[in-house]
Order: C-alpha cells, then structure tokens, then sequence
C-alpha cells in the first residue's frame, strides 16, 4: 500500500494542514492536559484505522510523559484500570463522536453527563473540537493511504508559520 499523495507537498493539501494545525493550537490554548488530548485523538484514530494518526498520537503520547501501559490500554480503555473518570468520559465522547454513523443517538445524555462533571465549558468546547478535527485528520489519512512509522514528535511545529 503506497500513499496516494502528499499533502503536504501539494499547494491546496498544505493548506488544508495549516489550518488544522492552527485549530489544534487554538485546542491547546484551553486548560486540558497534553497527554488527556494525545488519547483522545489516539482513540479516535484506532476506530479510522489512520496508521499515521496512530503513529503520531502515540509517540505525542508518550512525549507528553504518558506510560507505555497508558497508551497501550487506550484500545481497551473500558477495560482498563488505568484512567481516571474524567478520562473515562473523555474517551467515551471520543468513541461515540468518531462513531457517529454507527450510533443512532450520537453522543450519548450519559456521556454528555459525564463530561459536565468533569470539564467545564472551555474544556468541554476544547473536547469536541478535537474530536471533530482528529477525525477529519484520520479521513484524510486514510483517504491518502498515509502509513505510519516515520513521525518524530513535534515535526509539525513548522506548520504554524
């Protein structure tokens, strides 16, 4: 499976990734953790099935201080031990935001529940903005066939210029 093209290379695709990159930015101006954001998009990128989105978040991961067993866990997370409730949620509006066309209600008033115990309005506006854009970074990686397994932690950094 070879890349279908480079969007990074091509004038539109760079772009497009600017402005992605720039709306990440602005996520990261609200008060949640490096590392809670990392997981969040390495969910979502596991249910797309985004090579590249995976390699990326979990190297971010692992570089925002998170343990191997942390973000190897994430797959299983309601599994696991290894999280806090307010990450429980987090994950939670993660699976069912990225799973829109499989889940009839969308988010769940359960989930939704959870999140307001936890987050307030910024950080819950934070939350599903990086939803929305993760699974728009994992469609066009998957769409492109971007493989992972190259990314080195803060390569994009670049992109803010």
């Amino acid at each position: 499976m070879e890349p279908r093209i480079n969007l990074m290379t091509n004038r539109i695709g760079a772009k497009v990734s600017k402005r992605i990159y720039a709306v990440n930015l602005a996520i990261q101006e609200a008060s949640l953790p490096k590392s809670l954001q990392e997981l969040v998009e390495l969910r979502a990128s596991q249910i797309n099935g985004c090579g590249w989105c995976v390699d990326v978040h979990t190297k971010e991961a692992a570089n925002a201080g998170e343990s191997a067993v942390r973000i190897n866990l994430v797959a299983a997370w309601r599994e696991s031990t290894v999280f806090t409730e307010a990450e429980r949620a987090a994950l939670a509006l993660a699976e069912e935001g990225t799973r829109l066309a499989d889940a009839h209600q969308g988010v769940s008033d359960a989930t939704w529940a959870q999140l307001r115990e936890h987050y307030d309005d910024d950080q819950i506006a934070a939350l599903v903005s990086l939803v929305a854009m993760i699974n728009a970074a994992t469609r066009l990686g998957v769409i492109t066939r971007m493989r992972g397994g190259s990314y080195a932690p803060g390569m994009f950094a670049g992109l803010s210029d």
